[in-house]
């Protein structure tokens, strides 16, 4: 008999979800709020609250690093090589076309009819370089949007699927939540902004050099009477063209600041109302069996209502920024003719040289003015930087919080056995829900753990497999290769049924035969056909069938050690046995952990542990089946059923 007592008195733990598994999904669990707070509280700034706190800088180098680091960031960086160099080419071929705007309307002021002819030559010549250049442009950084958004996926991906850190994150709070949503929509995103918003801004940077030294000389000797006396401004269109552009530029921030917060809220409404229709969409059986649809339908109306709230709430600020961009380019038009208009109308400037100086007036505020032009798809650009690096921080404080703090160990065993050592297991409040259990399981055992539901044994489970760190102690595990974990809902990832039956091998791992005649020995025969067929199979087959799909993985992988979590729960007692018998027979010297409520399974396996609750907590008593009650029990029992009718 084996006495492991589970206390729930408080211990200075970090903190964890829970210890009331859910039997049917391991996933649902609550979040952890002190671990939570830890990894988020430095860096994360949740949501679009702290959007104009966070800095842009300190948010977008990690990013880049990321990405262009190492021979992976190379086709990036070639791209955007070759993007410089035509935009450098596009600001001469700008700087000609200017000079040909003058000597044009200089031909055109003086009737000239053959210098007009061969301007319009000259102009043909000069279109077509640029246009050239332009096609270039559009082609290199649609190539660009594509090499970013890849390799942001990638970057972001591999920091997700580190091993148990998917579920680890769902733990952790909005910063990491909806990895479909940062996965797919915010990933595009950032890369065609990027992509748009770099290559627009390098290219107003280097407009605005190349013209500004033309506006400069140009407007170098305007003069004006003020008071009787003449007052010369050198560079006068060069400072009226900063000063509208400043204007336009402050009124812009000023009244379209609003929008990085509210494009955030509502890209986070419409990860939430997609990931409600794709949830009612998986569980539509269900919903069907309880008639469900009208609430689900209430449901659904509230995450709408919410996204069309934000949108509205989007749409008013945009609303109030036009009257500044739109009225701001209108008034571009005349600007710079009445800027320039004294030094015509007093002699100084010709047509041609008026014109090349609303050229290159409008060339520099152009480029003064990107950021008015742009401040819409701007704020949208720096939400989306805000939320993949807030879901770039969760992934690495949740390591950094793990790592500062006592955890559970989970160590490789030396003769490939598991072991528990000093183990203890923190609740979501900080008390503990296993203390100090020591205990061993050596190879070839098959040890059965029931309880009541929410007794903890699932996060007992989770504990193992290292996806539960919160608590302290050592578990020492068996080679990893050795390990197979069956849950009660195995996982059917999409593809055919080849993939699903190999996972988490490739689906060319096995050959034809060795699959089939696993489908064969656990009832599925009749699916042998069916392999390279592709359908939702975690939607076609029954749950029965999916537990059986996960006892044909055994077959075809042959681990030494097998976790189960009410593997065989769908399963009839004849199914059962059957499934179980696998164990006798393939699989006859692998090693048995499982979690199950039935008491027909106390039979199949050599240990039976017991979680009991007492009024001083839990009790994990141990007995193997095959032990002879003790003589005063029996004797106990005996007298009990000669009495009691």
């Amino acid at each position: 008999m084996v006495d492991l007592r589970w206390s729930t008195r408080k211990k200075p733990l970090p903190a964890a979800s829970t210890g009331v598994e859910q039997e049917a999904d391991l996933g649902q669990v609550t979040e952890p709020p002190e671990l939570a707070e830890q990894a988020t509280r430095p860096r994360v700034h949740q949501e679009a609250g702290s959007a104009g706190r966070a800095s842009l800088v300190r948010e977008l180098y990690p990013l880049l690093r990321d990405m262009l680091w190492g021979a992976r960031g190379w086709p990036i960086l070639r791209l955007v090589l070759a993007i410089v160099i035509v935009l450098v080419a596009n600001m001469f071929g700008q700087v000609r076309l200017n000079e040909w705007n003058g000597a044009f309307f200089d031909a055109v002021e003086r009737r000239n009819s053959t210098a007009f002819l061969l301007q319009l030559q000259v102009f043909l010549v000069i279109v077509t370089v640029l246009l050239t250049l332009v096609v270039a442009q559009t082609w290199l950084q649609e190539r660009l949007k594509i090499r970013l958004r890849q390799r942001l996926t990638h970057v972001l991906l591999d920091l997700w699927l580190k091993p148990n850190r998917a579920y680890q994150l769902g733990l952790t709070g909005k910063a990491a939540a909806q990895p479909d949503q940062r996965l797919q929509e915010d990933c595009r995103l950032f890369a065609e902004f990027t992509a748009e918003l770099g290559a627009g801004m390098l290219q107003a940077l280097l407009l605005l050099v190349s013209f500004v030294g033309v506006l400069w000389t140009l407007s170098s000797y305007a003069r004006f009477e003020f008071y009787g006396q003449e007052v010369v401004i050198p560079g006068y269109m060069v400072w009226v063209a900063i000063a509208y552009a400043a204007i336009g530029s402050g009124l812009t921030w000023l009244v379209g600041r609003p929008l990085i917060r509210l494009n955030t809220e509502r890209y986070a409404r419409e990860a939430d109302l997609r990931f409600a229709v794709v949830r009612v969409n998986e569980s539509a059986e269900s919903v069907a069996l309880y008639n469900g649809e009208l609430d689900e339908r209430r449901n659904l109306d509230e995450f709408v209502d919410a996204v069309l709230k934000a949108t509205r709430r989007l749409s008013g600020a945009l609303a109030r920024l036009t009257w500044i961009t739109s009225g701001y380019g209108w008034l571009a038009i005349v600007v710079p003719i009445l800027a320039a208009a004294p030094g015509y109308f007093s002699g100084t400037l010709s047509l041609g040289e008026m014109m090349m100086v609303v050229g290159a007036f409008n060339q520099v505020q152009a480029a003064l003015r990107y950021f008015v032009d742009n401040f819409p798809k701007i704020a949208d650009w720096r939400s989306a930087v805000l939320r993949v690096a807030s879901f770039r921080h969760a992934a690495l404080d949740l390591d950094e919080a793990i790592a500062h703090n006592q955890c559970i160990e989970v160590q490789l065993h030396p003769e490939g056995w598991l072991t528990f050592e000093g183990l203890s297991i923190a609740l979501s409040d900080g008390s503990i829900l296993i203390e100090d259990a020591t205990a061993e399981i050596r190879p070839g055992e098959r040890v059965l753990i029931q309880g009541a539901s929410g007794s903890g044994k699932s996060t007992l489970f989770r504990a193992i497999a290292g996806l539960w760190p919160w608590g302290r102690g050592v578990i020492r595990v068996p080679a990893p290769e050795q390990i197979m974990f069956l849950p009660q809902r195995p996982y059917l990832p999409l593809g055919n049924l080849r993939a699903a039956v190999s996972y988490p091998a490739a689906p060319d791992t096995f050959d034809e035969a060795t699959v089939e005649a696993a489908l064969e020995r656990c009832g599925l025969g009749e699916f042998a056909d069916a392999l390279d067929r592709r359908e939702r199979w975690d939607q076609t087959l029954s749950l029965g069938q999916q537990q059986r799909i996960a006892f044909a993985r055994l077959l075809l992988h042959k681990p030494q050690w097998v976790f189960m979590d009410e593997a065989t729960s769908a399963l009839d007692d004849e199914s059962q046995a059957s499934m179980l018998s696998v164990f006798t027979r393939e699989l006859a010297g692998a090693s048995v952990l499982s979690i199950g409520h039935r008491t027909e399974l106390e039979a199949f396996h050599t240990r039976t542990l017991h979680i009991r609750k007492t009024d001083e907590g839990a009790v994990l008593l141990a007995r193997r089946p095959q032990e002879e009650p003790p003589l005063f029990a029996s004797w106990v029992h005996w007298l009990h059923r000669r009495l009691v009718p």
